[in-house]
């Protein structure tokens, strides 16, 4: 197994689960299974969890792609930082439509549907990540 799938392995492992009880404290505790009332709208408390997580473990994923697992990337912080945000903003969508599924039509319950979900989330964001976000920046060829 390559060096960075292992560190991506562990780190977004580590960041998975840190979501996952995130999650689990969320809508069990925080908004006790019952929907949240933002004035505007109404969200369910299982979506209303996934999107109340997500600002802590995108700044904590963030961090463990920048400085552990892709190291080797020329590509600039602040320029990581905005394709960061687009690929998991894509991944929170991805999510969005997952849990809706799931929890909403086929009626699973909602923290097993977050696991699953978050697998196809997880294939979704390193394949963006390792290529897009972290990628290696290549050098621009001359012409004489």
């Amino acid at each position: 197994m390559p060096l960075k799938t292992y560190r991506y392995a562990v780190c977004g492992g580590g960041n998975l689960v840190f979501d996952l009880v995130l999650y689990f404290l969320f809508y069990h505790y925080i908004f006790h299974k019952e929907d949240v009332n933002l004035h505007y709208f109404v969200l369910s408390s299982h979506i209303a969890s996934l999107f109340f997580v997500f600002p802590i473990t995108f700044l904590t994923g963030f961090l463990l792609n920048k400085y552990i697992t892709f190291q080797d990337s020329n590509i600039p912080g602040r320029v990581q930082f905005v394709r960061y945000l687009m690929v998991a903003l894509g991944a929170i969508g991805l999510s969005y439509l997952c849990m809706k599924l799931f929890v909403d039509v086929m009626k699973f319950y909602p923290t097993p549907s977050r696991l699953i979900t978050t697998v196809i989330s997880v294939i979704y964001s390193y394949i963006l990540q390792s290529t897009f976000s972290f990628g290696k920046r290549k050098e621009k060829e001359e012409f004489e």
